[in-house]
C-alpha cells in the first residue's frame, strides 16, 4: 500500500477535525433513513426492547470493515473500489451489478418514504398523491445535486444531522416523561424464533447501513480532499463520528417506537408508508397533538437527506465502477451527471409502476445487502492487512469476530429459507 508518513502530517487540531468532516456525516445521512426511522422503530414497536442487543452487535460487528474503507482510502489514497479491482475484476462486477439494483429500488423505497411523510406536512387541499410527491422529492434531489455538487451535499449534510439529532433527542425525552401505556391482556411477542428471522436479518442489513456505503464513503472522502486537507487522525474522526452517532440514533429511533407504540394495543402495520402514518399518529396520541407536525419533521429531515445520499453516493459509485470496469482514465462530472439523472428517473419509474410492491421490494433489497455482507467485510479487510496503518490489536480480533458473526447469520438465513432448517 503506497501510505504516506503519518509523522509529516499536520497536528491534529479541532479546528483542522471539524473542517475534515463531512464524508462521516454524509454516510450518517444514507444510514439514517430505512435502518432507523422504519426499521428500528418497528423493531420497537414491535418487540420493545428486545432488539437492542441485535442492533448493537450489528453496529459493532460492522464498524471494523465500514472503518477499513476510509481507512484505506486515506492511507493510499485509492477508493475501495480501486482496491476491488486490484484483488480481481470479478468483485468489482459483483459490487457494480449488486450497486446498480440497490440504486433503483432504494432511490424508489426512500423518495416513496419522503413523499409519505411530505404529505403529513403539506395541506390536503393542494391535491398531492405520493407517486406525485415522490416525483417531486426525488427530482428536487436531482436538480440539487447537479447545481450543488459536493460541496452543497457536504455542507448541507452536516445541518440536517444537527437538526435530525437535536429533534430525535427531544421527541424521546417528551415521550420517556409521558410514559408508554400497556393494555392489560398485552402479551409479549418473541422475535426468537425462525418465524422472526426475515425481519431480524432485514433490519440487521441496512444497520446502520448496507456494506456497499462503506466504498461509496470511500468516494466522498476523494472528493472532500479535493478541496480540504484532511490528515489519517482527522479523517478517522470524521469517520466515528459519524458511525458512532448513526449507532446512538437506531437505539433512540428503538427507544421512540418502544416508548410510544409497545403493548399499545395497536397492530404495527409492517409496510413503511403505513407505519409512517401510524407512528406519527401514536406520536401525537402520546405526547400531545402539538407534536404532529414535531415528528413529521424529524422524520422528513431524516429521509430527506437519506434522499440526497443515496441519489449521489450510489450515482457516484456506478459511475467509477464503470469507469474502471471499461478501463478509463478518469470519469467526469457529465458521466457523474448522467448516473444521477438515470438513478433518478428509474427511480421515479419504479415507484409510478410498481408503488404497491415497493416496500416489498425495499425489504428483499435490504435482506440482499445483509446477504452480502460478508464478502465485502472480508474484501475490505484484505486490503488494510499490510501497511503502515494496517490493522492489528483489538480491532483485527474484532473483525474476525464479526465475519463469523455475519457469515453464521447469512447461512442460518440461507438454510432457513431453502428449507434446510425449519
Amino acid at each position: 500500500m503506497n501510505t504516506q508518513n503519518y509523522h509529516t502530517e499536520p497536528a491534529s487540531t479541532w479546528k483542522s477535525k471539524f473542517a475534515a468532516m463531512g464524508p462521516g456525516i454524509l454516510m450518517a445521512s444514507a444510514a439514517v433513513g430505512g435502518s432507523h426511522i422504519v426499521a428500528s422503530t418497528q423493531a420497537g414497536a414491535i418487540y420493545g426492547w428486545q432488539l437492542a442487543i441485535i442492533i448493537v452487535l450489528a453496529n459493532l460487528f460492522k464498524y471494523p470493515f465500514f472503518r477499513f474503507g476510509v481507512q484505506y482510502t486515506l492511507a493510499s489514497g485509492k477508493t475501495l473500489l480501486e482496491g476491488y479491482k486490484e484483488k480481481g475484476g470479478i468483485y468489482l462486477w459483483v459490487f457494480f451489478i449488486l450497486n446498480v439494483f440497490a440504486a433503483m429500488i432504494n432511490t424508489a423505497g426512500v423518495g416513496i418514504v419522503t413523499a409519505a411523510i411530505l404529505s403529513f406536512i403539506l395541506p390536503s387541499s393542494l391535491g398531492l398523491g405520493i407517486p406525485q410527491l415522490s416525483t417531486i422529492v426525488i427530482a428536487v434531489t436531482w436538480g440539487m445535486l447537479l447545481l450543488g455538487k459536493y460541496r452543497f451535499l457536504d455542507t448541507l449534510s452536516k445541518w440536517i444531522m444537527i437538526a435530525l439529532t437535536v429533534s430525535t433527542v427531544t421527541a424521546v425525552i417528551i415521550a420517556a416523561f409521558k410514559g408508554s401505556t400497556v393494555v392489560p391482556d398485552f402479551v409479549e411477542p418473541s422475535p426468537w424464533n425462525l418465524a422472526s428471522l426475515a425481519f431480524i436479518v432485514a433490519l440487521m442489513g441496512w444497520m446502520p447501513a448496507p456494506i456497499e456505503i462503506s466504498a461509496i464513503n470511500s468516494m466522498w472522502v476523494i472528493a472532500k480532499k479535493r478541496f480540504t486537507q484532511i490528515s489519517y487522525k482527522d479523517g478517522l474522526f470524521d469517520f466515528n463520528v459519524g458511525f458512532i452517532g448513526t449507532a446512538i440514533l437506531a437505539l433512540v429511533f428503538l427507544a421512540l417506537g418502544a416508548i410510544v407504540q409497545y403493548g399499545s394495543g395497536e397492530t404495527v402495520e409492517q409496510a413503511g408508508v403505513k407505519y409512517i402514518a401510524q407512528l406519527i399518529k401514536m406520536y401525537a396520541y402520546a405526547i400531545g397533538d402539538w407534536s404532529r407536525l414535531l415528528i413529521a419533521f424529524i422524520a422528513f429531515m431524516c429521509m430527506f437527506g437519506t434522499t440526497i445520499t443515496v441519489i449521489d453516493g450510489y450515482s457516484r459509485a456506478n459511475a467509477e465502477a464503470l469507469r474502471l470496469l471499461l478501463n478509463k482514465k478518469e470519469s467526469s462530472q457529465l458521466q457523474l451527471n448522467i448516473w444521477l439523472t438515470v438513478t433518478s428517473a428509474i427511480g421515479i419509474l419504479i415507484i409510478t409502476l410498481f408503488m404497491s410492491d415497493v416496500a416489498k421490494m425495499l425489504t428483499f433489497a435490504m435482506i440482499c445487502s445483509f446477504v452480502s455482507t460478508p464478502i465485502f467485510a472480508w474484501l475490505n479487510l484484505s486490503l488494510v492487512l499490510k501497511g503502515e496503518h494496517r490493522v492489528k490489536g483489538g480491532l483485527f480480533w474484532l473483525s474476525i469476530i464479526g465475519l463469523i458473526y455475519l457469515s453464521g447469520f447469512t447461512l442460518l438465513f440461507i438454510a432457513h429459507q431453502t428449507g434446510l432448517l425449519s
